[in-house]
């Protein structure tokens, strides 16, 4: 967070999870950002990062504990792709990473590096 802060950069999240799972969230690994909630998957659905996890998985995933329906406030089991975007204060998009394995983010150090190098060019 330092060295995003450093680049002269803003963290935010972007979650489906209902407020209150997401002030749990940030007070449980304090974190030092803000997350804002994706009511509906509006945001996940606009940028088609959203998808239906099969009901073996939904299955599996209730028998682990999980309860989607319950941590976003709808029935359906979805979620969104992991995304990471760098926004210019311009507005456009200066880099993204989305990968449709959930389990795969990029690395902050990545983020910070492409920071440095959008800071850095011309």
């Amino acid at each position: 967070m330092p060295e995003i802060q450093k680049a002269g950069a803003t963290l935010t999240a972007i979650s489906p999870q209902l407020p209150e799972f997401g002030q749990d969230l940030i007070r449980r690994h304090r974190l030092g950002f803000e997350i804002l909630r994706d009511e509906g998957f509006e945001v996940a659905n606009a940028y088609g990062l959203e998808y239906n996890l099969p009901d073996d998985l939904a299955e599996l995933y209730g028998n682990l504990g999980l309860q989607l329906d319950q941590s976003n406030g709808e029935p359906r089991w979805r979620l969104p792709l992991p995304a990471r975007y760098i926004v210019g204060t311009d507005g456009t998009i200066q880099y993204a990473r989305v990968h449709p394995d959930y389990t795969t983010r990029p690395e902050p150090a990545e983020t910070v590096e492409a920071l440095d190098e959008l800071r850095e060019s011309p």
